[in-house]
């Protein structure tokens, strides 16, 4: 086989994340410009809080600039820098005692209905996303942390375990009731 065949993941910013090895503060406020407000939106997401998405954000960049030896560049570096923004939105919850919603509590689903739209009522496609995004902000914390891992920050039932320190079967649960409880909000603002 040819050498090239064993090499690690080519990231495009590769050239940048090296400079910021070398504490170079342009190529860091650089990376910092690309990739600040995805990993905002995915502490917020998780936290639910803007004040506390942005304290998040400040550490996880303060934290990879700083452990820039850690990054072995086997992945990309967004994903590697998105995995330490979720981390510390994890610690933020656990710091506030992030209590998921007991497996006793139940919530009554409402008929699965499918909607429709068509290509050119985007002006309706975006008030139900926007509707969606409050009420995923209004879910319990257990529940909205669960589905945005899942749904939204792509991660597994098995990964979210490990994360959240829960079993999978815990995570598929709260899953299965957030998107339960989701649909109730959605119905009660309009959106099917």
């Amino acid at each position: 086989m040819e050498a090239h065949a064993y090499t690690a993941y080519l990231d495009i910013n590769a050239p940048l994340v090296e400079r910021c090895r070398l504490h170079d503060r342009v190529a860091q406020a650089e990376i910092y410009r690309r990739y600040s407000k995805a990993m905002f939106n995915a502490a917020l997401r998780i936290v639910g809080d803007y004040a506390e998405a942005e304290d998040v954000l400040q550490e996880a960049f303060v934290s990879a600039f700083r452990e820039l030896s850690s990054y072995k560049g086997e992945s990309s570096f967004g994903a590697w820098l998105k995995r330490i923004v979720v981390n510390k939105s994890i610690n933020c919850l656990r710091q506030r005692r992030l209590a998921l919603v007991p497996l006793g509590e139940q919530h009554h689903e409402t008929a699965a209905e499918t909607a429709s739209h068509s290509a050119d009522d985007e002006a309706e496609m975006h008030y139900r996303a926007d509707v969606l995004r409050r009420c995923i902000q209004e879910l319990p914390e257990g529940y909205r942390v669960v589905l945005t891992l899942y749904l939204l920050e792509g991660y597994d039932h098995l990964e979210i375990a490990g994360i959240l320190g829960i079993s999978e079967s815990t995570s598929k649960s709260q899953y299965s009731r957030a998107r339960v409880r989701l649909r109730e909000l959605a119905a009660g603002q309009g959106v099917k």
